[in-house]
C-alpha cells in the first residue's frame, strides 16, 4: 500500500481514513487518481479536490460523488466520477449479496469484509488487471457474495446450511464468520495453519478467478502444467484425499503452503495470494522509505527503492532478494512484542519459481487486457441491483459446487 497525504495540508493520511486529523477535510479514495483525496463541497452531493489556498484556481474542477455505501451506510470511503451512472464505487459494485444487517454482528462483518476487499481491489488496479462486475461483464466479470450460515432457530430441526468460502466461474462466496477474529483463529488452529486472514482469503479466491482469465485459455497453460501440475485431475477426489491424508511429508520442498499441495488450482491460488502478500508489503516498506543498514556485513540488508506505478514492473530477482531481509525484520519486530512471527513461511526454490511464474504472467501487458478496455468503452453500462440485497436462509440454499478454500 502506498503512503498518502492530504491534498490540502499534506498531512499523512491512510487508506481507510474518512477525515484528515490535521485540517478536518473529508477524505475519499478516488480510483482515477489512485489516491486518497481531500474533498470540499461543490454543490448538492458533489465534491471536488480540496487544494491548498495558494493553489491556482481550477477553471473546471473535476467533480466527484461519494459511493452510495459511503453516504448511506458508512461502509465505504471511495468516490466516483460525478457523471458515473453507477451509484457504487468500483469495489462496492462487485458485491452482489451482503449479510442480513438485522442479525447481531453482521453489520460489523460486512464492514470488515468490504475494508479488506478495497485493499484487494487497490492492488488489482495497480497491477492493471480488469476489475469488472458481472453486471457490466456477465461472461468475464466477478462478483462477491458475503453469506452467513443459517441461524440455528431457522432450521427447525433440519441440518444447518453451512456456507463454504470458494469461487466458481467468477462468483466468490465468503462466509462472514471469517470476519470474526476469534472464529477465524479457531479455524486456523483446527486446520493447523500458520496464517489465516480475511484479506488472504480474498486474495486466494480472486486468484482462482484470474486463473480462468489469465491461464485457462492462454498460451501459458502448458507452462502452468509443467510448473504446477495438470489441473485436469479430479478436483473433488484430490481434495478428499488431502483432507483424509494431509499434505505430503515433503510439501515444503514444493509448495508455499500445505494446502497448495491439494490440487494445481489450489497451488496457483495459494501462490497468487502469496505474491500479493509480497508485493503489497514491499510497496508499503518502500512507501515508508524503509531500509536496513546493520553494523555487521553478514546481517540482512535492505535498500529503499523508489515507488513504482505498477508493483509488477520490478525485476523478479530484485523483488525476491528484497523480500527475505524484510521478513527477517518483520519477524524480529513481532518477537520483540511477544507476538508470533508475522511471516511464518519458508520459501523453497521450487516455490520461488512458482512465484516467478505468477510475476511473469502479470509483468507483460496482456493482450486480453487491452481488448477488455476496448470493450468497456463500447458496452452500455447497466445499473446494478441495490447493494442492500441481503442474504437470508432462502438466499443461501442454492449454492453451486465451488473450489473451496480452507487456508489463508
Amino acid at each position: 500500500m502506498k503512503i498518502f497525504h492530504c491534498d490540502s495540508c499534506q498531512n499523512v493520511v491512510f487508506f481507510e481514513n474518512l477525515q484528515c486529523a490535521n485540517c478536518g477535510h473529508e477524505l475519499a479514495f478516488v480510483p482515477a487518481l489512485a489516491s486518497v483525496t481531500a474533498l470540499t463541497p461543490a454543490g448538492e452531493s458533489l465534491w471536488k479536490r480540496a487544494l491548498p489556498n495558494d493553489s491556482p484556481a481550477e477553471t473546471a474542477p473535476k467533480l466527484y460523488r461519494k459511493c452510495q455505501n459511503y453516504d448511506n451506510q458508512s461502509i465505504c470511503n471511495w468516490a466516483i466520477d460525478a457523471d458515473d451512472p453507477n451509484p457504487f464505487c468500483i469495489s462496492c459494485r462487485l458485491t452482489q449479496t451482503i449479510p442480513a444487517l438485522d442479525q447481531p454482528g453482521h453489520a460489523d462483518a460486512w464492514f470488515r469484509l468490504e475494508t479488506a476487499k478495497r485493499r484487494l481491489i487497490f492492488s488489482l488496479l495497480e497491477m492493471q488487471l480488469p476489475v469488472r462486475s458481472k453486471v457490466e461483464d456477465p461472461e468475464h466479470g466477478v462478483m462477491f457474495d458475503f453469506l452467513a450460515d443459517d441461524p440455528p432457530e431457522s432450521t427447525a430441526g433440519n441440518p444447518t446450511h453451512r456456507v463454504l468460502t470458494g469461487h466458481d466461474n467468477g462468483k466468490i462466496v465468503v462466509n462472514i464468520a471469517e470476519a470474526d477474529d476469534a472464529e477465524r483463529e479457531r479455524r486456523r488452529v483446527l486446520m493447523h495453519e500458520p496464517y489465516r486472514t480475511l484479506l488472504g482469503h480474498l486474495r486466494h479466491e480472486i486468484g482462482h478467478f484470474y486463473w480462468d482469465r489469465l491461464i485457462r485459455d492462454s498460451d501459458r497453460l502448458e507452462a502452468f502444467r509443467a510448473q504446477f501440475g495438470d489441473e485436469r485431475q479430479d478436483y473433488a477426489e484430490t481434495l478428499k484425499a488431502y483432507y483424509a491424508e494431509g499434505a505430503p511429508a515433503d510439501w515444503q520442498q514444493h509448495f508455499v503452503t500445505a494446502y497448495a499441495s491439494a490440487h494445481p488450482w489450489e497451488d496457483w491460488a495459494e501462490t497468487w495470494a502469496h505474491y500479493l502478500h509480497i508485493t503489497d508489503t514491499l510497496e508499503t516498506a518502500d512507501g515508508c522509505g524503509l531500509s536496513l543498514h546493520p553494523q555487521r556485513s553478514d546481517e540482512p540488508r535492505l535498500q529503499a527503492q523508489p515507488m513504482r506505478e505498477n508493483p509488477c514492473a520490478q525485476p523478479f530477482e530484485q523483488m525476491i532478494e528484497r523480500w527475505f531481509p524484510l521478513t527477517y525484520l518483520l519477524n524480529n519486530l513481532n518477537r520483540g512484542l511477544g507476538l508470533k512471527d508475522a511471516y511464518p513461511f519458508v520459501l523453497s526454490a521450487t516455490a520461488v519459481e512458482k512465484l516467478r511464474f505468477v510475476h511473469d504472467t502479470l509483468s507483460p501487458q496482456p493482450q486480453w487486457q487491452s481488448q477488455s478496455q476496448d470493450q468497456s468503452q463500447t458496452e452500455p453500462q447497466t445499473l446494478p441491483e441495490p447493494i442492500a440485497k441481503q442474504n437470508s436462509p432462502a438466499a443461501t440454499t442454492a449454492q453451486v459446487p465451488m473450489k473451496t478454500a480452507v487456508m489463508r
